[in-house]
Parts: C-alpha cells; sequence; structure tokens
C-alpha cells in the first residue's frame, strides 16, 4: 500500500526556543498580526516574548487579541480585516487551539474575499498568509496541522478547514508558556491530546508512520496522565514538556489521519453544553473504545498498552478520576446530539461506523 508523510511545519522546541530562532521569522514577512485571546498571552509570557523576537528581526507588528473560545467568523473577518488595513503580510497565532486555528483562518481571509460556505472549500484562490504558531497548551496539536475548526451556528456545530496551505510555516514549542495553566485547563488539554492519539490510532486513514507517531506520543502522555490523576496537582517542567511535546506529536498524527466518531460525538457537547472541547472528547472515549473492542481487538489493546496500562477497565478508571463529576444529559438532547453527529464527516473515518441509535447508546453509556 502506497503511504505519505507530509509535516512541513518548522518545530523549534525547548526554553527560550524563540529568542534562540527569531531571525527564522524575517523569512515570513515584514510585518506581523500577532492574534491571541484575551489572557493567555500576556500571562504566559509568550506575548512579549513575540514582540521582543519580531523586534530582533527588524519586524513591525499590530496586534488582535479578541479571539475567544470556540472562535467563530465575526473574529476571525474581523482581524482579518485588521491584517488588510495594516499590510500584515504574515500571521503569528499565540494560544491553545482557538487562537491558532482562528490564526490559520485570518491568514485565509486577509488575502481572500470569500463567503463563509467558500471559506471550508479550499484550494483558495489565492495563497493564506504565511503563519507562525506559538502554542500556551498542551493539547490540540494545531501548530502542525493543516486544520482551522470554527464554531459554525448554521449547523450548529463546528466545520473544519482543511488544507495543507494553512500548516503554519513555523512552531515555537517553549514549555514555560504553559507553567502557568490552572489544573482544569492542564487535564483538559492533556485530554484532548489524548483523544488526538488514540482517534488518529484508530482512524481509517491511518497509515504506518502515523501509528509510530501515535503509540510513541501515548507513551510520553501515558505517565503524565497518570500523575495528574495520582497526585491531583500541577506538573513539573519535566511534565510540561512532555505534556507539549505529546501534544504536537499528536498534531503531527492527526494532520495524517484526521478525527473520528470521539470529536463528532464531543462537538455538540460543547456547542448546546459548553463543554470544553477535550473533556468533550474526553467523556466518551472509553465507550467508544469499548465499542471497537469487539472487532478490534488488538488495536485497542495496543491503545492501553502503550498509555501503560493494563486493561481498558483501567483507562477508564483514569479518565474517571480526571473527569470527575460527569455533566448530565436528557434523553431529549442525547436523540438530537446523535443526530447531528451521524452528519460529521469523522464518521467516515471511523474503523465501525456507528448508526445514529449506536451514537445515541455511547452518549447514554458516557452519561447515564
Amino acid at each position: 500500500m502506497s503511504q505519505a508523510f507530509f509535516v512541513p511545519t518548522r518545530v523549534f522546541s525547548g526554553t527560550g526556543c524563540l529568542a534562540t530562532h527569531s531571525s527564522i521569522l524575517k523569512s515570513l514577512g515584514t510585518k506581523a498580526l500577532i492574534v491571541t485571546g484575551r489572557h493567555s498571552a500576556v500571562s504566559s509570557g509568550a506575548g512579549a516574548d513575540v514582540v521582543a523576537a519580531l523586534e530582533a528581526a527588524g519586524i513591525a507588528s499590530v496586534l488582535y487579541e479578541k479571539i475567544p473560545p470556540n472562535p467563530g467568523f465575526t473574529e476571525v473577518r474581523e482581524a482579518a480585516k485588521l491584517a488588510r488595513a495594516e499590510g500584515a503580510d504574515f500571521v503569528v497565532g499565540i494560544g491553545g487551539g482557538s487562537p491558532l486555528d482562528a490564526a490559520k483562518a485570518i491568514a485565509v481571509l486577509a488575502v481572500n474575499d470569500l463567503d463563509d460556505d467558500a471559506l471550508f472549500l479550499p484550494p483558495f484562490p489565492k495563497s493564506p498568509l504565511p503563519i507562525a504558531a506559538v502554542p500556551t497548551t498542551a493539547g490540540t496539536g494545531s501548530e502542525v496541522t493543516p486544520y482551522a475548526i470554527l464554531t459554525n451556528d448554521k449547523i450548529q456545530s463546528k466545520s473544519n478547514i482543511s488544507h495543507e496551505s494553512i500548516f503554519p510555516k513555523v512552531a515555537f514549542l517553549d514549555p514555560r508558556y504553559t507553567y502557568g495553566l490552572p489544573r482544569a485547563v492542564t487535564v483538559n488539554t492533556a485530554l484532548d491530546a489524548l483523544s488526538h492519539l488514540v482517534e488518529g490510532y484508530l482512524a481509517i486513514r491511518g497509515t504506518e508512520f502515523s501509528q509510530v507517531l501515535a503509540l510513541q506520543g501515548m507513551a510520553l502522555l501515558g505517565p503524565a496522565l497518570r500523575s495528574l490523576a495520582s497526585d491531583q496537582g500541577l506538573p513539573s517542567p519535566s511534565g510540561r514538556q512532555a505534556l507539549l511535546l505529546a501534544s504536537a506529536t499528536a498534531g503531527m498524527v492527526i494532520a495524517h489521519t484526521g478525527t473520528t466518531a470521539v470529536h463528532a460525538l464531543g462537538y455538540s457537547l460543547t456547542y448546546f453544553k459548553g463543554i470544553d472541547h477535550g473533556r468533550a472528547n474526553a467523556l466518551t472515549l472509553a465507550e467508544y473504545l469499548a465499542y471497537l473492542l469487539p472487532e478490534h481487538t488488538e488495536k485497542v489493546q495496543a491503545v492501553v498498552k502503550a498509555l501503560g496500562l493494563k486493561s481498558l477497565g483501567e483507562l477508564k478508571a483514569l479518565l474517571d478520576t480526571l473527569l470527575g463529576a460527569r455533566e448530565s444529559l436528557s434523553e431529549e438532547e442525547i436523540h438530537r446530539f446523535a443526530a447531528i453527529a451521524v452528519k460529521a464527516r469523522n464518521m467516515a473515518n471511523t474503523l465501525t461506523t456507528p448508526t445514529e441509535e449506536d451514537l445515541a447508546e455511547l452518549y447514554r453509556r458516557s452519561f447515564l
């Protein structure tokens, strides 16, 4: 079987990597639009470091700091308008998945006049602006993926821009930017990385390359998750580094495999219930694995082993500890969310394709 592996993002990692390698920013352009949320760029120190790196490279910048969690069309269009008005010729995204995904959409819209539907139908008439990514959480892996996920009220869910032209050109992985994350964010983002690794390993589109990466990522992530579950505290600096590397590895995995039914199930939990994306994925992950187990025993067992666990029951217990008390769903919500999830493109990437009733049962087993 013919296989391919393509991650064009140049990745620098380690303490101070942004300052050390600031000269590479010169290759991206002469004026940057810095895209962030309202808090993380400042509180993490990443924002100040980015500005200093740009200044060291002799690059001017303009700031857009209004990206909310789960951004929609309004913010990315406003930021793209600012990019055009200011003559920015590349974008620097700083933050978790929301600012990084938004930065990619902004890079597209800064040079393309597209309506909401056309934004999700690449290739684009003009190549998006180059993107640099500076993650301040360890979960989405957006810094190394060709995906940008936006909230889409038209379908009451999320929609995904997917094209190699929005791979960031460069990513800077400095674990210091994650040191100040509170426990809830640390756990939820780690669970997001877990879902990417597990779904990627079990995806129909998986390859030998992606499966090797997924197993290595789980080997990195497993001890960190067990540590989070056992002491209820925050990771050490080395733990933060492991989480960040596992997240980026997971991003490389889903860049090739995409995601599966778990993400489709999670979208409604985020859209309608306001549940954090990583947590939303993890809430159904154990039951998803149980659903696949009868037909794909060897693969599910490989996931459990890679995480350093002995059984699916042990994984479920670990997730239960990390998730704590679960939210509730009504039977009406279960049916409504299942009807939405079954239409998601992720379903075609699931080893055993669930029916709408299968999805409803996965919700029931996860929440009732």
